[in-house]
């Protein structure tokens, strides 16, 4: 029987085991991914196999099983391969049947040579995603994750077992501080005789980790990574996908198990044609740009051969994976009897960084756990972007604000709306027609994305024609919950669901659901310590009740009763009797809205009597707020 360090460390032994003893038997390939599922559902298996989220990928073995959580950017035209081929040995005639699956490189031994002309070979199909790490991924994500496989790492599956992984972040230090990366590798090279401890210093020169750029060998210019939003680190990988490809999309957050191939033959190989192209256009039709980007250097752009992939619902670390089995519905029932507690103390928390304001505490929750659960024709429901006006204009305010939320959702994104971002950022994607690419932008965020869009940045200037487009477009996913990307020729919607947090000091100039004027009760004379000292106070264990809380609710299914439904009908038409002007459709949907998610808040997934009432007083409150600071202002927030 294979041990873990067989499939971990050497899954090609156990694909070639089932290959030699299903052959000719197409049955092999489904027998291989049921052998790694079955692997992978052992107690906490999952957790033994490294990830290039944390693990540079120097450290990793070539062709052992890794993992990554990442979101697919783009997607490369489907590719041929040889799924079986023979070889031969010209001396004796003697044949050996090999499986191309997994490689991207035909293998064959020192005497043998591939029989291109083999009746037993079969050419197969798989598809290349071009997969980057979850844009706008929080910290605090990144190191749970960390510390869970910490803890059950098998070291064998590295190249440096006597020492822990290094992280990304602690590699990007090394980089930008090569005198500690020189002590680092000097303290590792004499610590005992074994060279394996040794990485060698050209390996830690090459690594992916920091920013769009990197500069590649043998490429004059440097090789951009197309990270959607800028600062990223992280591996961007080649995803080679091997069946059900079609039932993932651009955008679509996966996580995949596989074989991790950097190769240095292939980028031997891909020089070699693009010299060959570049001397014989007509033999290639790809231009030397496309085969770059599709063909990168192995170690910069490792390839990963997809045993298994599934879409996440979500990537909070504190949950379980998939919320329908059993296990994890122990740890929602647990959880869900303790919601009470966990909520009053966010709504304290919260109501802390508002400056004390408990009514623009309880919106930010509800906007928090909102999702869009439905799309009726082109109108998506569920979405709830809240303007937060009467922000002090303040930088060291929403800058806070926005590291709150950063520590309680798993992916963020703070956009400054300064007229330099507005008219130079790259908002759109769009189609890169001579590299065969989607390049992408800002707004190319996964499902579930907290955009804080601060506005109090805002100053006099012109917007460009580039700027108002970018504001077009964020007005747009607001309204629509899409993005036009942009193919030249024409645009193709992309539809998300991103929840979209506007700070500014009057109303906003963007599209809301729901506009909530802050109201301080206090004003802290030291603003920046008053802020900072929020996080600081709140216990790691409460912290992580909080993400929980936050990640649970939006994943949980909703209903109204038909007798509920006919009671908020009723009350609406006395509301329309009592005051016919200010009551309108509108103010119908946010009432709903805000009364869902104050029902999913409670943990409640039915509408009450109760729960309606409190939404109605809450919209009571606020209009009556803007209401207030109308006549105070004498112009309409």
């Amino acid at each position: 029987m294979p041990c873990v360090a067989d499939w971990l460390n050497n899954p090609f032994s156990i694909v070639q085991g089932i290959f030699a003893q299903n052959v000719p038997n197409s049955d092999w390939e489904k027998k291989v991914t049921e052998y790694f599922k079955e692997k992978l559902k052992e107690n906490n298996a999952t957790n033994w196999v490294p990830s290039l989220n944390d693990v540079p990928v120097h450290y990793l073995k070539p062709n052992s099983l890794v993992k990554f959580r990442c979101m697919v950017q783009d997607m490369f035209d489907p590719e041929f391969y040889m799924g079986v081929y023979e070889t031969v040995d010209p001396n004796t005639n003697a044949r050996v049947l090999h499986f191309g699956k997994y490689r991207d490189v035909a293998e064959c031994g020192p005497q043998q040579e591939i029989d291109l002309n083999s009746s037993q070979t079969v050419t197969s199909e798989r598809q290349t995603f071009y997969c980057v790490p979850v844009p706008g991924e929080s910290a605090w994500v990144k190191e749970i994750s960390f510390l869970i496989e910490q803890v059950l790492f098998s070291p064998s599956t590295s190249y440096t077992p006597s020492r822990h992984k290094r992280s990304y972040e602690e590699d990007e230090d090394m980089d930008l501080h090569p005198s500690k990366q020189k002590e680092q590798h000097m303290g590792n090279c004499s610590s005992g005789g074994d060279t394996h401890g040794c990485v060698e210093p050209k390996r830690l020169e090459t690594e992916a980790s920091a920013g769009h750029h990197l500069i590649s060998p043998n490429c004059s210019p440097p090789l951009d990574l197309n990270f959607p939003l800028p600062g990223e680190k992280g591996p961007a990988c080649l995803v080679k996908v091997y069946e059900s490809w079609d039932s993932f999309k651009v955008n679509d957050v996966l996580e995949v198990y596989g074989i991790l191939s950097v190769d240095p033959v292939l980028s031997i190989i891909n020089n070699e044609e693009r010299d060959s192209s570049a001397l014989n256009p007509m033999e290639s039709m790809d231009t030397a740009e496309e085969q770059r980007v599709h063909s990168p250097p192995a170690s910069l752009v490792p390839r990963i051969h997809v045993i298994l992939a599934q879409k996440l619902q979500h990537i909070n670390p504190l949950l379980p994976a998939c919320l329908n089995e059993e296990e994890s519905k122990t740890f929602v029932s647990n959880f869900m009897s303790e919601l009470s507690p966990v909520r009053a103390e966010l709504l304290g928390f919260l109501t802390h960084a508002l400056l004390g304001d408990s009514l623009a505490a309880e919106y930010l929750i509800l906007h928090l756990i909102s999702t869009v659960y439905a799309r009726r024709d082109v109108l998506p429901l569920g979405k709830f972007t809240v303007n937060l006006s009467g922000c002090p204009r303040n930088n060291i305010f929403t800058e806070h604000i926005y590291r709150i939320i950063q520590q309680l959702v798993p992916a963020s994104y703070r956009l400054q709306m300064t007229i330099e971002n507005m008219n130079h950022s790259r908002f759109i994607p769009h189609k890169d027609y001579t590299a065969n690419r989607l390049v992408s932008g800002v707004l190319q965020l996964a499902s579930n994305t907290s955009l804080v869009v601060d506005e109090t940045q805002l100053e006099q200037g012109q917007l460009d024609t580039k700027g108002v487009h970018n504001m077009t477009a964020l007005g747009n996913l607001i309204t629509w919950q899409k993005v036009d990307y942009d193919f030249n020729y024409h645009q193709m919607e992309f539809p998300c669901n991103i929840n979209v947090l506007i700070t500014s000091e009057g109303r906003s100039l963007l599209p809301s659901d729901c506009q909530v004027h802050l109201q301080p009760q206090l004003i802290p004379p030291n603003m920046e310590e008053y802020m900072s000292s929020l996080l600081t106070a709140v216990l790691p264990s409460v912290l992580n009740k909080f993400r929980i809380y936050l990640s649970l609710l939006r994943l949980l299914d909703y209903s109204i009763s038909e007798e509920v439904t006919k009671a908020v009908e009723e009350d609406f038409v006395e509301m329309r009797k009592n005051d016919p002007e200010s009551v309108t459709a509108d103010d119908l949907h946010r009432t709903l809205l805000v009364a869902r998610f104050l029902s999913l808040s409670v943990g409640q997934t039915t509408l009450s009597r109760e729960r309606w009432l409190r939404a109605k007083q809450l919209e009571a409150l606020r209009k009556a707020r803007l209401q207030q600071q109308k006549c105070v202002n004498g112009n309409e927030l």
